[in-house]
């Protein structure tokens, strides 16, 4: 099966699986997907997430989501940079999300970052999402 928009795919999976009140979602694995996941987990947005190979040498990545109070921790997640509309931010203007309680992710030349370590390093990128 091939995917135009592997990251966007991802994204409505996790947003699907919350509505649902799902306790994990799985996704294929990629290098990509892993570095936002890695993000999502620091950021304190999902419990963790696991890798699972087959023997046909594909992968998939099994995500916990986390929850507080039975209301999903995630409340928006939202593609940004789009395969038809790529959007690049600068140092100096990279989206807040809500005054700073969400998290812009962002794919930088220094890596899968979210917004806050992006301006600490000094470095621009593609904003890849959004997560309040």
């Amino acid at each position: 099966m091939s995917f135009t928009d592997p990251i966007g795919d991802m994204l409505t999976r996790i947003r699907n699986a919350q509505m649902r009140r799902k306790n994990s979602v799985s996704t294929p694995a990629s290098t990509l997907r892993g570095r936002v996941l890695d993000v999502l987990q620091s950021e304190g947005f999902i419990r963790g997430y696991s890798e699972t190979k087959f023997e046909n040498g594909a992968a998939e990545y099994e995500i916990e989501l986390k929850y507080a109070e039975n209301d999903p921790v995630i409340r928006t997640i939202e593609r940004v940079s789009r395969p038809g509309r790529r959007v690049y931010a600068s140092v100096r203007n990279i989206p807040q999300v809500a005054n700073g309680l969400g998290v812009s992710i962002l794919s930088t030349p220094k890596g899968v970052m979210a917004d806050h370590e992006a301006k600490a390093a000094n470095v621009g990128g593609e904003v890849l999402c959004r997560v309040f």
